[in-house]
């Protein structure tokens, strides 16, 4: 393990206080990068996105793919856990929190809202961020592209539903650019790149120049994830520093419902008798949301300054520090999934 990712929590502790400490001296500045936007999905953050997958990309033996349809229980257990679970939950702790555990602190508009927000992330599972945390993991590659493409596909097709009978909304309109122009960003041109650079590699007769290829690049994904982390907590950094309160209470049944279906997904995962490097990818895209999605959703529905869409980015700003630790969970417990197939 390289310096990056051994100390990987301390960088990105020392990207959040930067961050924050930029975003709050250079609002001006870190305004005109978030107005850099085509269809609610930021160009500088997409760069950064990009940074972090592409390499992770060029990991993945495409010829392997085809042999994922053999391990079938990976597949249906991030389908049952994001659809049939996930979205319900997060519901219900919204709901539990904001209209009984803090019906004192926040006014009912706003709790409304705050609950709408939550949901919506909810509704919205992972299509970038978890192959950075397949990697530090040591997650079969090839398995964890197929999981997150499957829900991609689903998403397509059921956000909207289980967006609408969650919020009580007849009609939702999904933000079809943002959908469409998130995946082409984060998966489909990062694959394609991936896979014509794999290929220039393999003509190569000296396997170990090949790898030492593949080790130069993976550094270059810890640093697209601290770039992004950075400039993300830089955009909310006076929101952060002038409503504490707030973001603190947004974030409580957030990150409970984090770990609680991880807890779920990791106990199902031992259950159907996973291989570590399948089932840990499993528990991450369960746990980690689709923030581009939700966040435009939410200012479609509720308007850029609402309840729902801070809570949408209040959801992003906890979940980089959570998935840090889950990632170090499932490291930990690497020695519990010692099964040769699921």
């Amino acid at each position: 393990m390289g310096i990056f990712e051994r100390y990987l929590s301390v960088w990105v502790a020392l990207a959040i206080t930067a961050g924050v400490i930029l975003g709050a001296w250079q609002p001006g500045i870190f305004q005109l990068i978030a107005n850099l936007e085509i269809a609610h999905v930021n160009l500088v953050v997409a760069v950064f996105i990009w940074i972090m997958i592409y390499p992770m990309m060029v990991q993945i033996d495409f010829s392997a793919i085809k042999d994922v349809g053999k391990n079938p229980k990976g597949l249906f257990l991030t389908v049952f856990i994001n659809w049939i679970i996930k979205p319900f939950t997060m519901a219900a702790f919204a709901w539990l929190f904001f209209k009984v555990f803090f019906a004192d602190m926040v006014d009912p508009s706003s709790a409304q809202e705050y609950i709408a927000g939550m949901i919506l992330l909810g509704v919205a599972p992972c299509t970038a961020m978890v192959f950075v945390w397949s990697q530090l993991i040591k997650g079969d590659a090839n398995y964890t592209l197929v999981q997150v493409s499957v829900n991609d596909i689903i998403m397509v097709f059921a956000f909207a539903p289980i967006a609408a009978f969650l919020l009580e909304v007849s009609d939702i309109n999904v933000p079809w650019k943002t959908l469409l122009l998130s995946v082409l960003l984060y998966v489909v041109l990062p694959l394609i790149a991936g896979i014509l650079t794999r290929r220039t590699l393999n003509k190569s007769t000296d396997k170990a120049a090949v790898q030492h290829a593949l080790a130069k690049l993976k550094p270059w994904s810890i640093l697209g994830l601290l770039a992004t982390v950075a400039l993300l907590f830089g955009f909310q950094a006076n929101t952060l520093l002038n409503d504490p309160k707030t973001i603190v209470l947004i974030a409580i049944p957030l990150a409970l419902q984090t770990y609680m279906i991880f807890a779920i997904t990791f106990f199902a995962a031992k259950r159907l008798k996973l291989p570590h490097n399948i089932a840990g990818p499993a528990c991450l895209i369960g746990t980690s949301n689709f923030f581009e999605l939700a966040v435009a959703v939410a200012i479609s529905l509720f308007g850029l300054h609402s309840g729902a869409a801070l809570a949408t980015v209040v959801g992003v700003l906890v979940e980089v520090p959570i998935m840090l630790s889950l990632v170090a969970i499932i490291n930990r417990s690497q020695g519990s999934f010692n099964y040769s197939k699921p």
